[in-house]
């Protein structure tokens, strides 16, 4: 069996743009990638199989509705005679926590096919089942810092960041996306002024994009707050944390980060919050 990392996706900053005419939002959102992780395990076979195993097992639902067999399935549709096959998923990341961690798990089950298959990772065929599956599994095929917009389809060049650090924290509450969504209460076919929207200039040196960070946003914050009150703790306690460079929400929360020079920071960070709240998922990460 090979195995596929997939991991933690964190939006370092998000600006929701507009609200479509078909429900869809529009954003731009500078993404980076935790060193934590899911595992996808894959053996190739005749029938599509999936199993799912670790501490978040529970919390990843029944298997049936597991975006790794929809991304499947969804590549399945596209080219006949696909090689399916068997899936082992160790699942690590909190579910609905705002970190792609389900995205992420469908990005490397296409990854595992696509190599099993013989695929090129340029493939139309590839990129549309990961568009079907989910707004966050496009850039999660491609697991390197960078800007994405629209409905999360389209994805920028690579960005270098600097030598970053983060402390996760997520309360265990699931956050569903939807509902901050509709809590943002942003009208089909409106639009939010893009004033203070953080961006990237083309040729950017690295070290400017720590500096970006510190005066980035989340315009979901609001929202996330309304649904999942506990995200308020989350940022009020790494907003305390001695060193903290920045602190913010990913996607639509529950999960918040703050931002250290240090790998000696984060880690002197993590324990401070352990401490504080010992049954929370927390973890000290660098970001790439």
């Amino acid at each position: 069996m090979r195995w596929f990392r997939a991991p933690a996706k964190i939006n370092l900053t998000l600006c929701v743009l507009a609200r479509r005419s078909d429900g869809l939002h529009e954003i731009e959102s500078l993404v980076a990638f935790a060193g934590i992780c899911d595992w996808l395990g894959y053996e190739p076979g005749r029938r599509l199989e999936l199993d799912v195993e670790g501490p978040s097992a529970l919390e990843a639902g029944l298997p049936e509705k597991n975006l790794v067999l929809r991304a499947a399935c969804a590549l399945a549709d596209r080219v006949p005679g696909l090689t399916l096959g068997h899936f082992r998923l160790v699942k690590r990341l909190p579910a609905a926590a705002g970190i792609g961690g389900g995205s992420a798990d469908a990005a490397a089950a296409l990854t595992a096919l696509a190599e099993s298959n013989g695929l090129s990772a340029e493939d139309e065929r590839l990129r549309a089942a990961a568009a079907e599956t989910g707004a966050d599994v496009p850039v999660c095929m491609f697991p390197k810092a960078r800007m994405v917009s629209g409905v999360g389809e389209r994805l920028g060049p690579p960005v270098a960041l600097p030598d970053v650090f983060a402390v996760l924290a997520n309360p265990r509450v699931p956050v569903s996306t939807r509902d901050v969504f509709e809590a943002l209460g942003l009208a089909p076919g409106s639009s939010l002024a893009p004033t203070g929207r953080p961006t990237l200039a083309a040729g950017s040196e690295a070290g400017i994009a720590l500096d970006m960070l510190v005066s980035g946003r989340n315009d979901l914050e609001p929202a996330a707050l309304r649904v999942a009150p506990v995200t308020g703790l989350a940022l009020e306690i790494l907003s305390r944390l001695p060193g903290a460079r920045a602190v913010g929400m990913s996607g639509s929360g529950a999960t918040c980060f703050a931002l250290f020079d240090s790998r000696f920071g984060a880690a002197s960070a993590h324990r401070i919050v352990i401490a504080e709240q010992p049954h929370w998922w927390v973890k000290a990460t660098a970001l790439r």
